[in-house]
């Protein structure tokens, strides 16, 4: 086997196990390693939760529980390895203690902490290092903390169920259910393993919702409300629970400010930004979301909000049910609304990345494709 294909298959290695970290180590990105002599994968590992061992110091570990010989052997690296200190030593020193002689990487690191210097301390203790191996699929495990670090924003993930055409409820709003169990199963996973649950006041006010995870789960995600003049009631379930749930509805400046402080008092975080465009104060309030920690928001309505959040080129992934019905209607509610576009080649293009049967359900998992991506 020629040494690029090697490259290519232990690296596509290192990605596939640097998933397990999903939900688990954010804001930190998800890494694998996988650790090779000669023919032989003598280590693996992936950073497994936020503050702990990262992903080469377990493949390291691995490899000496077993016995291995780590001396002259090559480290694959979903990302730049680290050189400075945090809540854990450097990566970069790890590997060069245990004398590898090659370390291959998917992805440099955008952290000015890194950017590099990970590279250049590894080579300056005479070890070889390859970058960019399987770069475009290291960048896709990557995604969410490449757009955290480098735009300073969160990795917006769109979920919505609707019917064959198209539509996620009635006039009224009347949207319970289209969707099967094990679709709404599917949703409580993706829910506990992101930071942050975001609907627009329509949702809030015709569905109740609680938006907890439930079940296993590995973080509890805060609740956000886009509710510009305050609308949410009392006794909704998003303000009867905010003592026990992290809660925050994002206000407008002209909102009623004396609801607001009833609603403040029973628990709710009252965010409001002085900005009077709507899609301006969305992402005043993202940023401020990342400042506090966030990288995974998912958003799961109504069709104002993610029209908005679509004009504004921030829906990253879209996780989308289709239940076998047909509603029909013209004025039936679709899943992203807003402003009506003229031309398609104005429409966002997608890459499909799974496709799943379930029971009469269908569930597709789409990536927003980069402008002047091919």
């Amino acid at each position: 086997m020629d040494q690029p294909l090697k490259d290519a298959l232990h690296m596509q290695r290192a990605i596939a196990i640097s998933w397990h970290g999903q939900g688990f180590v954010e804001p930190n990105p998800m890494v694998g390693c996988v650790i090779v002599q000669g023919a032989d994968v003598i280590g693996e590992g992936w950073h497994a939760h936020f503050g702990q061992p990262h992903a080469e110091v377990n493949a390291l570990k691995d490899a000496t529980d077993k016995g291995a010989d780590l001396v002259g052997a090559t480290a694959y690296v979903t990302l730049e390895p680290c050189s400075h200190h945090g809540k854990t030593g450097p990566c970069a020193d790890a590997l060069i203690a245990a004398k590898v002689a090659r370390v291959v990487v998917g992805v440099l690191d955008p952290n000015p902490e890194v950017s590099g210097k990970g590279v250049k301390r590894l080579e300056a203790a005479g070890i070889e290092v390859t970058t960019g191996v399987e770069a475009a699929e290291a960048r896709n495990s990557l995604a969410p903390y490449l757009k955290r670090t480098q735009r300073q924003l969160p990795w917006v993930i769109a979920k919505w169920a609707m019917t064959v055409d198209g539509k996620i409820a009635t006039v009224h709003g009347d949207s319970q259910w289209i969707s099967n169990e094990h679709s709404r199963e599917i949703v409580q996973k993706i829910r506990g393993r992101v930071d942050g649950i975001m609907v627009g006041t329509r949702t809030a006010l015709q569905d109740d919702p609680a938006l907890t995870a439930r079940g296993e789960k590995s973080r509890t995600p805060t609740r956000i409300v886009v509710d510009s003049n305050v609308r949410l009631r009392l006794n909704s379930n998003l303000v009867t629970t905010a003592l026990e749930v992290p809660t925050v509805l994002v206000a407008g400046p002209f909102h009623d400010y004396q609801h607001a402080k009833k609603i403040g008092e029973l628990g709710v975080e009252i965010w409001v930004s002085q900005q009077s465009d709507p899609c301006e104060r969305l992402l005043l309030f993202m940023k401020e979301f990342v400042s506090r920690g966030g990288t995974n928001l998912l958003v799961e309505g109504g069709g104002e909000l993610l029209g908005s959040l679509h004009r504004m080129k921030q829906i990253d992934e879209a996780h989308v049910f289709i239940g076998p019905k047909i509603l029909g209607g013209r004025n039936s509610i679709t899943p992203v609304e807003g402003q009506n576009p003229i031309f398609m080649e104005t429409a966002d293009q997608l890459a499909l990345r799974s496709v799943r049967r379930l029971d009469d359900d269908v569930y597709m998992q789409y990536r927003r494709v980069a402008q002047g991506a091919s």
